[in-house]
């Protein structure tokens, strides 16, 4: 990848933002209140980016979350993530949770199970409310025990969650959202 920059770009839930440097993709946000927060939020991993026209790569990663954001059944798994400054336990979470497909659930208790770490679903709670990737990292997919939506810490709540989950026509650990 070329030098860091920051791009914003528009979606189906909303205006979200992606940030690179010479590692891969470090950001990517959902919609804020305000474009002034969302390139805070985004300036986090990287401080000193400037807005910029993204290299082909982060273009196309931008292009295919959108269409994710559409309804488009996409899982991401090759694009490229900076992981430089997060914790091991983290990226141990944010791998698993990309492994998650589209329109596919599991709970934050499972999910803590699979990595190894039984008994940890608020720490993979945590972890996800941390997440500097979504959707590129889907924390969107895990739930709280008994398929219920749990927290979701983007702006809009758990209704973004919901939207994100509707559009890529989510099964709850059933054939469908509603099922």
């Amino acid at each position: 990848m070329a030098t860091a920059g920051l791009y914003l770009f528009d979606t189906a839930i909303g205006r979200c933002g992606i940030g690179w440097g010479l590692r891969g993709i470090a950001s990517v946000q959902l919609p804020d209140r305000s474009e002034a927060r969302l390139l805070a939020r985004l300036r986090q991993r990287l401080p000193d980016a400037p807005i910029a026209l993204p290299p082909e790569a982060v273009r196309i990663a931008a292009e295919r979350t959108t269409a994710l954001l559409a309804g488009a059944s996409d899982d991401l798994l090759d694009i490229v993530l900076d992981m430089e400054g997060v914790a091991p336990f983290h990226q141990r979470v944010y791998a698993r949770a990309r492994a998650i497909p589209p329109g596919r659930t599991i709970t934050y208790g499972e999910l803590a199970a699979d990595i190894g770490e039984p008994g940890a679903a608020r720490a993979v709670g945590q972890a996800l409310g941390l997440n500097p990737f979504a959707p590129i990292v889907p924390c969107h997919r895990i739930l709280a025990a008994g398929t219920r939506s749990g927290g979701f810490s983007a702006p809009g709540g758990v209704d973004t969650k919901l939207r994100m989950l509707l559009a890529e026509h989510a099964a709850f650990g059933a054939p469908g959202l509603f099922d």
